[in-house]
């Protein structure tokens, strides 16, 4: 019980440094290149799991390099592909900039899609360490605007993107 209270505590502070880093990180970025927002309110948000049943270090090798989201992601767009200044996908509106989080050893993939409108959206990510497996929790954020249905469809994507990726990984084709 011990042993479960401390990598509890580990879990929990990780995800908070995590958290704050991101947040001034995300807020350094804003501001430098001139377009911080006030803040708005909090929106409603579901975070959507799947466990995987392969060690996390093979699991966050395969989901750091962006180039692989082609074979699970396909929510994020089509084609994701380094451009000239950074990652890009194919998306309904055109092209879509994907800024990943560099590799670290946190499990953070969080990544901002920027629309062709401009719109930013940001998607919370965390590879957490479940026994001799993991377990991927992916924060979808409900949009301004977004119908019930628009928001439960979007969660049912998301889901069957990781279940793809479990499926994926757990055939063993990959590292």
């Amino acid at each position: 019980m011990r042993n479960l209270t401390s990598l509890a505590f580990q879990a929990l502070t990780v995800g908070l440094l995590t958290w704050t880093c991101c947040e001034v990180l995300a807020f350094s970025v804003s501001a430098s290149r001139g377009d911080a927002k006030p803040e708005s309110p909090s929106v409603e948000s579901r975070t959507i799991t799947v466990r995987i049943d392969r060690p996390f270090e093979s699991v966050y090798a395969f989901l750091a390099d962006p180039a692989n989201w082609n074979e699970w992601a396909f929510g994020l767009g089509k084609h994701i592909r380094r451009g000239k200044d950074g990652w890009i996908a194919d998306s309904d509106g055109g092209i879509a900039h994907v800024e990943f989080t560099p590799r670290n050893r946190f499990g953070v993939v969080d990544h901002t899609v920027i629309r062709p409108s401009g719109r930013h959206v940001y998607v919370p990510a965390r590879w957490i360490e479940n026994g001799s497996g993991c377990e991927l929790e992916f924060t979808l954020f409900r949009e301004t605007g977004m119908t019930d249905a628009q928001f439960t469809s979007d969660a049912g994507f998301v889901q069957r993107d990781l279940n793809g990726l479990k499926a994926l990984l757990e055939k063993g084709t990959h590292p």
